[in-house]
């Protein structure tokens, strides 16, 4: 008796941990799922900051050259995203983290010269692995970099 009963007790023991395993499964491909789309995102925008970098550097150690400075950001991240809105070169003072808008070579309120400065913007898009309901399933990503360049 003692083995019929040890024989029925596994038996129901592992048809519970299959039921439960049929019940929680879907939720875990579902968080795996949603923490690798989130994952590819993260890695897109930071794609996105990385071009928008390299076509200041890139200003920074060349002339400006709108053409130039567009492949620069194209090629840093494989060739799928644009230097969009174009870049353009200004003149500013220097203030902290912002620069104001001056006239080339004029005296700053910091008293340094007011210099030239180059904003290169970079666009991508990603596209979830699976729509989620809720969220669009297409995100557009921008980042903006500036340099001095005189």
């Amino acid at each position: 008796m003692p083995k019929r009963l040890y024989r029925k007790l596994r038996d129901q023991i592992a048809a519970n941990a299959a039921i439960e395993m049929a019940l929680v499964a879907p939720l875990l491909i579902l968080m795996i799922v949603g923490m690798a789309d989130y994952a590819a995102a993260t890695y897109r925008r930071m794609q996105v900051q990385h071009a928008a970098q390299a076509g200041a550097d890139f200003a920074m150690r060349n002339t400006f050259d709108i053409v130039q400075i567009g492949n620069a950001v194209t090629n840093a991240a494989g060739g799928d995203i644009t230097a969009t809105p174009a870049p353009a070169e200004t003149c500013g003072c220097a203030s902290g983290s912002t620069v104001t808008v001056a006239i080339c070579g004029t005296a700053c309120a910091s008293g340094f010269t007011a210099g030239t400065y180059i904003n290169v913007s970079a666009q991508g898009s990603y596209t979830t692995i699976v729509p989620y309901p809720g969220i669009p399933s297409s995100f557009t990503f921008t980042a903006t970099a500036m340099s001095r360049t005189r």
